[in-house]
């Protein structure tokens, strides 16, 4: 619940419309903060079977990577810039912010609304827990199709890099 002082005073922001309720209520579930932007990497081990296997060229190599760097470039950049940097709450962002805009946007404040906003957080703090394993080592699943020999060492070079990236990230992201 706001305080009275964090209300805003105008009334064309205490009165949303339907589709403004809706654009925030989608952003609070955590749609617009799913990570589209590690899904080329789930790719690559496949696209290099579809280039021939252990016979996977230095040229085909080259460019699944560089169709991945565009798309993660492309595709992150566009998605932050189109819908994350202008859904903020004076300053603030996250599924739980945008609950509250969502929230202030109603006259009264309908419980549904809170129970979509835990639901999207939960849903993130899933994903945001989940992903970095799966997109490592689907990442360095690649290696098979190159070196076969190294299959053995895939799980355990997975686990230094997530290591390696949890430990760095305390430094800041």
């Amino acid at each position: 619940m706001t305080s009275p002082q964090m209300r805003s005073k105008d009334p064309e922001l205490e009165h949303k419309t339907g589709s403004r309720l809706s654009s925030l209520v989608l952003a609070a579930l955590g749609v617009v903060y799913g990570d589209i932007g590690t899904s080329p990497l789930y790719a690559f081990r496949e696209a290099l079977h579809s280039t021939g296997g252990s016979g996977s060229h230095h040229a085909n190599v080259l460019g699944i990577l560089s169709l991945i760097v565009w798309a993660l470039t492309i595709v992150v950049t566009l998605k932050y810039v189109t819908f994350v940097l202008k859904a903020d709450n004076r300053g603030e962002g996250g599924t739980l912010s945008l609950m509250t805009l969502a929230r202030e946007g109603l006259t009264e404040r309908p419980k549904w609304v809170l129970v979509l906003g835990v639901i999207g957080a939960s849903l993130f703090l899933g994903d945001a827990i989940i992903t970095p394993a799966i997109s490592v080592l689907s990442a360095v699943e690649g290696i098979e199709v190159v070196a076969p020999a190294l299959s053995t060492w895939v799980v355990p070079i997975t686990l230094t890099i997530i290591a390696v990236l949890f430990f760095v990230q305390r430094f800041g992201t």
